[in-house]
């Protein structure tokens, strides 16, 4: 027996059985967006073991130049480029949207700025290790934004599956079993109920009929009965006959 209490109607059977069709679409449609996401977050799982290898190697040239800029420049070049560093940051990260299987993640992208540093920094020594250098940094910042970009992406498709994963399990194990038990269980009700007509209909005119028989039977009797006591009643005039009464006034 159904675990809800429903009556059995066709038009709860009909309900339940569109409420059951609903919950198989959106099952199979929930499964090809997990299908959907489990591929996209291996791709930037692979995208991340390639963006962190990528940052080490960056960070390594990069520490790497700046200690040559240390070496050929001296300590003091660090004051120097403080100096010249502008107001303003000569990279920003601007954000934009994308969208996943419905799922929207933020994606990180570098600008550059029109300010630049004075080409004059590190003239005197120092200057091209300096260049270098700040190449070198620059290829580490755009790693670090791309695995930035990446690791955001990827806690938010990860959240977003995991959410998309229990509603598959809760329709695939607990609501699509209960409509399957319900429907199963007005189906029975309602075969149970048209034998109960079907039963009721042919006892109903099994009565009949024998009490039809019951009247013929005592009518055949009552008129043997007469038939048999002499008193056979005579036919009656009828109202319509062409007989003409004789004339009382005009002879």
């Amino acid at each position: 027996m159904s675990g809800q209490k429903v009556l059995p109607s066709r038009m709860t059977f009909q309900a339940t059985k569109n409420r059951l069709k609903g919950a198989n679409t959106g099952h199979k449609l929930l499964k090809k967006k997990s299908d959907a996401l489990t591929v996209r977050i291996r791709q930037i799982l692979k995208q991340i073991v390639e963006s962190k290898n990528e940052m080490g190697t960056s960070l390594r040239e990069a520490n790497f130049s700046l200690a040559a800029v240390y070496y050929a420049a001296g300590d003091d070049i660090k004051y120097q480029v403080l100096q010249n560093v502008g107001p303003s940051a000569g990279s920003r990260v601007t954000m934009k949207v994308d969208n996943v299987a419905g799922v929207k993640i933020p994606v990180f992208e570098k600008v550059e700025s029109e300010g630049k540093a004075s080409d004059l920094t590190g003239l005197a020594k120092g200057g091209q290790k300096l260049d270098q250098s700040r190449v070198t940094f620059t290829k580490a910042l755009d790693s670090l934004v791309v695995l930035a970009s990446l690791q955001t992406a990827f806690v938010a498709l990860d959240e977003a599956q995991k959410i998309t994963n229990r509603r598959v399990n809760a329709l695939e194990y607990v609501v699509i079993p209960r409509l399957e038990e319900t429907v199963r269980y007005i189906a029975t009700e309602l075969d149970e109920l048209e034998r109960e007509e079907f039963v009721r209909l042919k006892k109903v005119q099994s009565y009949k009929k024998k009490r039809i028989e019951e009247e013929q039977i005592k009518a055949a009797e009552m008129e043997e009965q007469i038939k048999a006591s002499g008193m056979v009643p005579k036919e009656a005039k009828s109202l319509i006959a062409t007989d003409e009464d004789p004339d009382l006034l005009f002879k």
